[in-house]
This record gives C-alpha cells, sequence and structure tokens, in this order.
C-alpha cells in the first residue's frame, strides 16, 4: 500500500469512527474464524479448490465430524460455500476478502 493509498484509506475510515454493534459483531467473529488452527487449516485447504467433507477429512487427518462442525461455523459466517453433486456436498471459499487476509498472514507468518 503506498503512502497516498495508506493516508486515502486513513481519511474514509476516519470518515465513520462509530462502528454500529452488527458491523463489530461481524468482524469479531470473523477474526474468531481465522483464529482457531483447525478453521485456519480448512480454509488454506479450501483456498486451493473445492472438497467434499471426506475429502477434506482425509487430507486434513481429522474426523469428518470434526470437519463438519467446523464447516457449519464458516458457513454460518459465509465463508465457506457448499454446492450439492448427487448425494456430495462440495465446500469451497466465499469470502475473498478474508482469504486475502488469510493468506497475508500465512505468507507474514512464513516470513519470520
Amino acid at each position: 500500500m503506498s503512502k497516498f493509498e495508506y493516508d486515502d484509506f486513513i481519511e474514509k475510515s476516519n470518515e465513520n469512527d462509530d462502528l454500529d454493534e452488527e458491523t463489530l459483531f461481524i468482524v469479531s467473529q470473523t477474526f474468531k474464524a481465522i483464529s482457531d488452527p483447525t478453521r485456519i487449516r480448512i480454509l488454506h485447504l479450501l483456498s486451493q479448490k473445492e472438497y467434499s467433507v471426506n475429502e477434506m477429512a482425509d487430507k486434513l487427518t481429522m474426523l469428518q465430524s470434526t470437519v463438519s462442525h467446523q464447516l457449519r461455523f464458516l458457513k454460518n459466517l459465509r465463508l465457506v460455500k457448499y454446492r450439492r453433486e448427487g448425494t456430495s456436498i462440495y465446500y469451497t471459499c466465499d469470502d475473498k476478502h478474508v482469504m486475502d487476509i488469510l493468506q497475508q498472514t500465512i505468507e507474514h507468518a512464513r516470513h519470520h
């Protein structure tokens, strides 16, 4: 982010200092979602391609019930979405902004 972009961002942020309760709640829930190691692993996996619950469980060596539980939390926050194909349900990421934040954080952690 250039100095100009940063200054513009700060100016726009200061125009609306007050955050309503709904915005605060959504922000806190989003950070809660990406602060859990299991959910980070799931989101990182889904950033690569679409997976079924069983495929995720196998790939992450987790119980299917654990993956399903975490997906329900992520789906309620609209961070993941799903599609049904026959009897299978496939999940993918549904919020590019959050995925960008997650990817930047992963890159930051790997840099140190």
